[in-house]
């Protein structure tokens, strides 16, 4: 299936050349040993090399693969964002193009007809200029959460990872994501999987490079085998995964 995506010239930031990278790394390398191990052991790590194996995405393109990846995993959701791709000749659908289309037509690829309610609901707010890239852009990490978990369907997971892949976000964790508390039980050698408060408090320490931590976390992970991050399910996303919103 990886074959079948269409690859991101390689133009992405490299690791050494992030701004800010040496003051982020020492600080992380300062304040949690298991995370210095994890550095040292990866030195030329780029935390964002995963997203060249995605189709190139703007803040709406973000909402859609962070609202389809809901309680699926990385593997799943890249094979639902092929045939997305596919239904709208080769890219990923604008906003208008997705209110083009009719629910049934998305439900047919494989959305939820409550994915589908929520990207239509998406799409609108951005046709109708309550949400653009640009003033989402110059809000705080709260102040965006808040408008778009406003929207029936987005919880604080989706969010999160939006914050991470649109606007590179640095300080970000993803305290209900269930693969990184499994990844934070085994590395941290715990007798119980964390619950969010606990990985909250884990992470406090990381501020103001949260984000960076957890890209250290996943790729360990990733790498020993340990956590088979492509085919671990999710986390429910708070309210986005409650039947009833």
């Amino acid at each position: 299936m990886g074959s079948n995506i269409r690859k991101k010239p390689a133009s992405l930031t490299k690791v050494a050349d992030i701004p800010g990278r040496d003051a982020a790394i020492a600080h992380l390398r300062s304040v949690d040993p298991v995370l210095a191990q994890l550095i040292d052991a990866h030195p030329d790590f780029d935390p964002r090399a995963w997203l060249a194996e995605l189709p190139p995405m703007d803040a709406f393109g973000a909402l859609v693969f962070q609202v389809m990846g809901q309680q699926l995993s990385v593997r799943a959701t890249r094979s639902l964002l092929l045939r997305l791709e596919e239904r709208f000749g080769g890219r990923l659908p604008t906003p208008a193009d997705l209110l083009a289309a009719s629910p049934e037509d998305l439900h047919r690829i494989g959305l939820s007809r409550r994915k589908v309610a929520t990207l239509r609901a998406v799409a609108d707010r951005f046709i109708d200029g309550r949400l653009s890239a640009d003033a989402l852009q110059k809000l705080p990490d709260q102040e965006i959460e808040a408008r778009l978990t406003s929207i029936s369907g987005i919880g604080p997971w989706t969010v999160q990872g939006f914050l991470i892949i649109a606007f590179s976000r640095e300080d970000v964790v993803l305290p209900g994501d269930l693969a990184l508390r499994r990844i934070i039980q085994h590395t941290y050698r715990l007798d119980h999987r964390p619950d969010p408060d606990e990985v909250l408090q884990l992470a406090e320490c990381w501020r103001p490079y949260r984000s960076l931590a957890v890209a250290y976390l996943f790729q360990a992970a990733f790498e020993n085998g340990k956590t088979r991050w492509a085919s671990v399910r999710r986390s429910r996303d708070y309210r986005g995964a409650h039947p009833s919103r």
